[in-house]
């Protein structure tokens, strides 16, 4: 999917003209002003629930090979954008059933641990 189709998919979801669409996508993943953008060059991260968490990664320096001429080479140190897949995002590539929202979870979340005189009565 290109940009576009993002735009055309946009439209169809929502009641968004195509401008408003095409809009929407350049101030959320332009790489040079978009907002996900402008806040990984903080340093900061995003988490969408479910989709996933856009961050930054670091790069440390590094001696490489020249493949040619097997010389070595000096890697400067970089950051690097990432980003890392959701439960729910990763169960529907994976085609199976989406993962429930850690809100909506019978019993209202974790389970308590049990105390060791769990289940002994008074003496």
């Amino acid at each position: 999917m290109n940009r576009a189709e993002l735009v055309e998919a946009l439209v169809e979801r929502t009641e968004l003209s195509k401008k408003d669409a095409n809009n929407v996508i350049g101030a959320m993943f332009d790489a040079s002003e978009g907002i996900i953008a402008r806040a990984m060059k903080k340093g900061d991260r995003i988490a969408i629930t479910g989709f996933g968490v856009f961050g930054v990664g670091k790069r440390a320096a590094r001696t490489a090979r020249n493949p040619q001429s097997g010389a070595p080479i000096k890697v400067a140190a970089a950051k690097v954008p990432k980003f890392r897949a959701g439960a729910s995002l990763k169960a529907v590539v994976n085609g199976k059933a989406v993962a429930k929202r850690a809100g909506s979870r019978a019993g209202g979340g974790r389970a308590k641990a049990k105390s060791k005189s769990a289940g002994r009565g008074r003496r």
